[in-house]
């Protein structure tokens, strides 16, 4: 199919990719750095690759200006996959730590706003070594007491004093929730850090290296990380902003690269050799074969993100396609033909939730937008009703296509 017959891609992930990254991919498949090999058939471990993991890896640290206390590593498994690399990783280093605490006071704290941290939240408690809190949880805020629809207000935070990890997920893909995100201008960094909707970071414990993990899988590359360098660990797949499904992303502070056989020994739960960080950094990520093609993908992106500008310019782009798009959703509200899911101010800038009222509109909605080549727009499956994904491939002329056809069919009923 020629590159003008390609629709817009408007899905939760795999997620669109630009466009002329795809063409210089297709180069690099037949013949990768001039090795006469396609990137696919590469040693993982060949001089050619291992320079170029380098060179992504680089890339990843100048653009979201990730310290020299953060290793960047890459992986496998999703985000799912690391659900239980972080608990198995962080008791193991508390274990090391406080080798003398019982399992009944190692603490892992879970902020819930959605269903992936409450995925993250069951993969806890199964797999057990301390006590599994709910720290603050959005449904609590809903009308239902059900509903994710919101962030926690900060005074429902309760944090333990000595956690083994402090995990949220920046921004929930299927809820269309996300932490609010404190732009350059208005008020000073600190009154902006302590408005409602955003992360709390002021009121975790101090004095002390909390091990706070990040998920921002769906978020990672949109837009800076606020307080990047205080965080335990941020991973990210990276199937939304940065390339193909099968890579995973990890910025790991190095205090929490822990040799996790000994704690073994303490007490602490046996660690999958994969799962390990200490054998990823070991390994410089190539211990055994990682998603070699996704890693080339992914390179090639974030080069082309460094030449429009970086996150900064991502930031901005992605800012103001998200205001379009509620603003539409809003004018759709008005007339009763659109509901969005979210309450105000907990709104993703990556994803757009709704439902279309009335019988059968949604499907009119759904068909109508595909006639104008615009596909992956419906829901998640336990959800229902319409996600739009902005993520960073989805240009602001894509978008106001979008928008153009979403004020046609208000203004038809």
């Amino acid at each position: 199919m020629a590159t003008s017959q390609r629709v817009i891609n408007f899905g939760a992930g795999p997620s669109a990719l630009p466009d002329s990254v795809l063409e210089d991919a297709t180069k690099g498949l037949l013949n990768f750095d001039n090795t006469g090999i396609g990137i696919a058939e590469i040693s993982h471990r060949s001089p050619e690759f291992t320079a170029y993991l380098a060179s992504v890896e680089a890339l990843i640290r100048q653009q979201l200006n990730v310290p020299s206390t953060h290793s960047i590593l890459f992986t496998q498994g999703g985000g799912t996959g690391q659900f239980s690399a972080v608990v198995l990783n962080l008791l193991a280093r508390h274990r090391l730590l406080y080798p003398d605490l019982r399992e009944e006071e190692r603490n892992l704290d879970y902020v819930l706003t959605g269903s992936w941290s409450l995925a993250a939240w069951k993969e806890g408690v199964r797999l057990g070594g301390g006590k599994v809190n709910v720290v603050a949880d959005g449904r609590r805020g809903s009308e239902d007491g059900k509903t994710f629809d919101n962030v926690p207000g900060r005074d429902s935070f309760r944090f333990s004093e000595n956690p083994a990890l402090v995990y949220y997920c920046e921004n929930e893909t299927v809820n269309g929730v996300q932490f609010k995100h404190a732009l350059s201008d208005g008020d000073s960094q600190e009154e902006k850090e302590e408005e409602e909707g955003m992360f709390p970071f002021h009121l975790l414990p101090k004095d002390q290296l909390v091990p706070l993990v990040g998920d921002y899988s769906s978020s990672f590359m949109s837009r800076s990380i606020p307080h990047l360098a205080d965080h335990a660990v941020i991973y990210a797949g990276a199937q939304k902003n940065i390339g193909p499904a099968g890579l995973t992303i990890l910025i790991v502070r190095n205090d929490c690269i822990v040799d996790v056989d000994t704690a073994a020994q303490l007490g602490a739960q046996p660690v999958p050799i994969t799962l390990s960080y200490k054998t990823l950094a070991e390994g410089n990520s190539v211990y055994n074969t990682p998603p070699v093609l996704a890693i080339y993908i992914s390179g090639l992106v974030l080069k082309r993100n460094a030449e429009l500008g970086g996150v900064e310019y991502y930031e901005r782009v992605n800012r103001r396609k998200a205001e379009m798009v509620y603003e539409c959703l809003r004018l759709g509200e008005g007339k009763g033909v659109f509901k969005g899911y979210v309450k105000k101010g907990s709104e993703s800038w990556m994803n757009v939730v709704f439902v279309v009222l009335g019988e059968g509109k949604e499907k009119e909605f759904l068909k109508g937008a595909e006639e104008r080549g615009m596909v992956g727009i419906k829901g998640h499956r336990s959800v229902g009703g319409i996600r739009i994904s902005l993520y960073n491939a989805i240009t602001e002329e894509q978008t106001e296509k979008l928008v153009k056809y979403m004020r046609e069919f208000v203004e038809s009923q």
